[in-house]
């Protein structure tokens, strides 16, 4: 066999995945094991090389037809050098990644931020696949993002590019606190953080809607709620929904992407969130940067790490 191959590593606070897949993007292996992160740097960057090695026994293909190995993560990394500077749910600091498994394993090796992997998995094997010039917005406990401009991830001055969920776009009467720092971001309405705390509001200032009866509150009970008719949930989801799609509009004009994706736990519900996505932003986009422009949930789940990963050895 000659094909080349191409190997994704999603390295996560609890498990490593790792993914094989082929030229095309197809994901046709993945193996999961524990990061044992409290062991350190070094060993885990060990386990990291024995569970690619791992992955690729276990596939259709050998190992001498692998052409590199890229890895998701996050933290502060200096993605030319493959460095991590500082990864939080790691607690690794200044680990040569790179350097480490390209020893290891004796194939070249990529680094890069956890979201802007996840979109370049999208964009290369999922929902994005055949699209130069896309945007992905992750919405989860927060919201994450990356920018494909003509195949390749846009990082920026600095690796900043692609923190979607940190632009400030709720008015300031309006605008809470984020996690970030700075007030009004658009992970505090558009994420499952954001949604569970505005439907905490709704309750605590005695709203009348079905969610006063649910305790904990979560992302999905709103939207269930929405779904049933509760208007108090449907207003929820639709300022969510307004903000995201504002935040897209600002893009098409800046970036003019073919296409917007987005994926994470929230995406899951359906037209009641993607309908007013997609009606805020024909409102608020030019004719000419929203033609033949479209908005899409993700395909590819959890897997988009590890094919993004892969993807990182393309680019």
């Amino acid at each position: 066999m000659s094909d080349k191959i191409y190997v994704g590593v999603d390295l996560g606070g609890t498990t490593i995945k790792v993914g094989v897949c082929d030229a095309e993007g197809k994901l046709v292996h993945t193996y999961e094991a524990p990061t044992k992160a409290e062991e350190g740097a070094e060993a885990g960057m060990g386990r990291i090389a024995d569970y690619v090695r791992t992955a690729v026994a276990e596939s259709p293909y050998e190992w001498e037809q692998v052409a590199g190995v890229g890895a998701g993560m996050a933290g502060f990394l200096d993605i030319p050098k493959g460095f991590i500077k500082f990864s939080n749910n790691l607690n690794w600091r200044n680990v040569p990644a790179k350097e480490i498994l390209e020893e290891k394993l004796g194939v070249p090796v990529k680094i890069n931020n956890d979201a802007n992997v996840a979109a370049l998995g999208e964009a290369w094997g999922g929902a994005g696949r055949g699209i130069d010039n896309c945007v992905c917005y992750t919405l989860g406990t927060g919201v994450g993002g990356g920018i494909i401009i003509n195949g390749k991830i846009y990082e920026g001055f600095g690796g900043m590019a692609g923190e979607l969920g940190h632009v400030s776009i709720v008015s300031d009467l309006e605008a809470v606190a984020c996690t970030c720092g700075q007030k009004g971001c658009l992970e505090t309405v558009s994420s499952a953080t954001g949604i569970v705390r505005m439907a905490k509001d709704a309750v605590e200032r005695g709203d009348r809607t079905a969610l006063a009866l649910v305790n904990p509150i979560t992302a999905k009970d709103v939207f269930d709620a929405g779904k049933a008719g509760d208007e108090v949930a449907l207003r929820i989801i639709n300022r969510a929904a307004y903000y995201l799609g504002r935040a897209m509009a600002g893009m098409a004009v800046i970036v003019n992407p073919q296409r917007f994706i987005v994926g994470g736990g929230v995406s899951k519900a359906g037209d009641i969130l993607f309908e007013p996505i997609r009606e805020t932003f024909r409102k608020y986009t030019p004719e000419h940067a929203q033609t033949g422009v479209d908005i899409v949930p993700a395909t590819l789940g959890n897997d988009a790490g590890v094919v993004g990963a892969a993807g990182l050895m393309l680019e």
